[in-house]
């Protein structure tokens, strides 16, 4: 159980790390900055996204809790797919700066879902929390 904690932490950390690299450099990309270019912003990101996914794989063999299984974990990693679809065309392959720019706004908010969707354990995020 100890071990579970320490990676859920090692989890959590690079998810806040992951998602301010990728605000800083989508706020890059906006304002034009050749700082963008540094290699350090090109290779951290990488680095902190595969621990994260490793932990996260480890944190789902520990608790046998497996998409497909579990319906917020399938929506967990599904909207993992789209938020990095959305994170390429916003920072590599979107031909204009609106076209960039409106996918990443779309990143944000699918990152949001993903982080609500794993606090809730519910595909419908913060939705559910909402009371009509």
């Amino acid at each position: 159980m100890a071990y579970y904690l320490i990676i859920k932490q090692i989890h959590v950390t690079c998810v806040l790390l992951s998602g301010l690299l990728f605000l800083y450099r989508g706020v890059l990309m906006l304002t034009g900055s050749t700082h963008l270019r540094q290699i350090w912003l090109r290779v951290l990101p990488h680095l902190i996204d595969t621990v994260l996914l490793a932990a996260g794989v480890t944190l789902a063999v520990f608790s046998h809790q497996y998409p497909g299984q579990q319906t917020w974990l399938t929506a967990k990693l599904i909207g993992l797919v789209v938020y990095i679809g959305l994170g390429m065309i916003a920072l590599k392959r979107g031909r204009t700066r609106k076209t960039r720019a409106i996918a990443f706004v779309a990143a944000l908010l699918v990152f949001a879902w993903i982080i609500g969707v794993a606090i809730t354990r519910n595909p419908l995020s913060f939705l559910m929390l909402i009371q009509v």
